[in-house]
């Protein structure tokens, strides 16, 4: 099974993407996680990497595409695979076509205001752990519960960023819902209910 899953930021779609991964033991597959694996072994790959985020780039879509390819040629995609973050344009899209068939695009459906709510209310700490004002408190207003530390708003997590990380996904990406209907392979899910909910559409989806 070869599954793409997408939504706005704030929407969930990277917890969704793991736990149908873990359900049915597909491999997990975040760009993210490629990059940081290849910039942490030293490959040749990861260099290239660095080159262009070290001078404040984006990785071009040649380099984003050889990646993803090299990762979906691994022995752990062989059962199937979950995409998060991928593909985020029409050039991305255009060359997954190229070397695999997709089953779904699942998309999780959020309203920019929703979005934004739960972005703002996200909370960081130096020791790695992340709180919710809503889904994860912490015990303390404004300290981590582990460690004691004074948490913080990621640059990632501050209103304006959210809008334009927004701007740039209903420009770049959700251009490719119509492409996707046309494949025959769309499905549209609810991302304003709890985790559990979205979950239990997505493997009502799935059971097709």
């Amino acid at each position: 099974m070869h599954i793409i899953i997408f939504g706005p930021q704030g929407s969930g779609k990277g917890t969704q993407a793991e736990l149908i991964a873990r359900r049915y033991g597909y491999a997990y597959i975040s760009t993210g996680d490629i990059f940081r694996y290849h910039i942490k072994n030293n490959t040749p790959l990861g260099s290239q990497v660095v080159a262009y985020t070290t001078a404040g780039h984006l990785v071009p879509d040649e380099l984003t595409n050889q990646i993803v390819q090299d990762r979906l040629q691994q022995p752990d995609c062989a059962k199937g695979f979950v995409l998060d973050g991928y593909p985020r344009n029409q050039a991305q899209l255009d060359f997954i076509k190229t070397i695999v068939s997709i089953n779904y695009a699942i998309q999780i459906d959020l309203s920019d205001d929703e979005a934004i709510r739960r972005l703002s209310g996200r909370w960081a700490c130096k020791c790695g752990l992340s709180y919710h004002d809503i889904h994860n408190p912490p015990k303390q207003v404004g300290r981590c519960n582990i460690c004691g530390g004074q948490l913080f708003k990621r640059e990632d997590d501050q209103p304006a960023a959210i809008k334009k990380r927004l701007e740039i996904y209903h420009h770049q990406t959700e251009p490719l819902v119509a492409e996707y209907k046309t494949l025959g392979i769309l499905q549209t899910v609810n991302g304003a209910q709890s985790i559990e909910e979205v979950f239990e559409q997505i493997k009502q989806v799935l059971k097709q």
